[in-house]
């Protein structure tokens, strides 16, 4: 959507430059390997305390906060991040303008100031919330506004022909909205939401403020406690990976998924009707 198919120069181009990515790449890992050998880290007694089931244990509660945060600002966020979008998007301004200024000063204001106002700024107020909260709105309500560009972005891509051709078959412009603009949208702008549900896991690492138990800062009190702090770090590093791996893996399965049922519901017709007018001969 972004530029049209490369060429045979630009395909080979991007060949070299892959191949000396991967052997950069694979350089560097085994120059750092080479390093924690020689430093001993890489000795079977600095690893003694991952063979115990108490620590992964440990770090099991910690992988199941970590996911639990992410998860509970994911629910703030993208209810939060399409209500801005559509007030940013509405006709009357005063709706418009407030939702366009909170959206610009979340993201304009650091997520951690945002944190340390829930930590130090409200309590003097009475308003004192639970360790969780206190990590997990600040994370939503910033990710809502950038979810809220990404969901307008969306709906500003489709042509308004899409909402006009809906409006002429007999849909009113909320249906039209609800049925023609908005599964378009999304089906658009899936693959940065689940880039930023990725964000949103990298942003719990932020619990360490609040003194909430996620993996970064129940790795702190590991490594604290056991002073091996490469091998902590390269197993919570794993763990990170990991996460993210398999979210994008469960984000491509329901790409996947939703391509084959948008595939499977629009029946080939003659005439060279369009794209366009086979969904809305289907809704109508």
């Amino acid at each position: 959507m972004l530029f049209d198919a490369v060429g045979p120069k630009a395909r080979r181009r991007i060949a070299v430059l892959t191949v000396l990515s991967i052997l950069l790449t694979l350089g560097l890992v085994a120059l750092a390997y080479a390093q924690f050998y020689q430093s001993g880290q890489l000795a079977p007694s600095k690893w003694a305390e991952f063979y115990q089931k108490t620590t992964w244990s440990y770090l099991l509660k910690a992988f199941g906060n970590t996911a639990l945060a992410a998860a509970g600002a994911g629910a703030i966020a993208l209810p939060l991040g399409l209500f801005l979008a559509l007030g940013r998007l509405s006709r009357a301004a005063w709706l418009r303008w407030p939702c366009t200024a909170v959206i610009e000063v979340l993201r304009s204001v650091p997520l951690l100031l945002i944190i340390y106002i829930f930590v130090s700024g409200l309590p003097p107020y009475g308003i004192n919330p639970d360790v969780f909260f206190k990590l997990v709105i600040p994370i939503g309500v910033c990710s809502g506004a950038t979810i809220a560009e990404v969901f307008r972005a969306g709906i500003l891509a489709l042509p308004k022909g899409q909402t006009e051709a809906a409006i002429a078959v007999g849909l009113t412009p909320a249906q039209a909205f609800r049925l023609v603009v908005f599964p378009q949208a999304v089906r658009i702008v899936f693959p940065a939401l689940i880039a930023q549900v990725v964000i949103l896991l990298k942003d719990t690492t932020l619990g360490y403020v609040v003194s909430y138990g996620e993996l970064q800062q129940s790795s702190k009190v590991l490594v604290a406690s056991t002073g091996h702090l490469v091998q902590t770090y390269l197993i919570i590093t794993v763990i990170y990976i990991g996460m993210n791996v398999l979210i994008s893996n469960v984000a491509s399965a329901v790409d996947r998924r939703m391509a084959g049922r948008r595939a499977g519901s629009v029946t080939p017709k003659a005439g060279g009707q369009d794209a366009t007018d086979r969904q809305l001969s289907t809704i109508a």
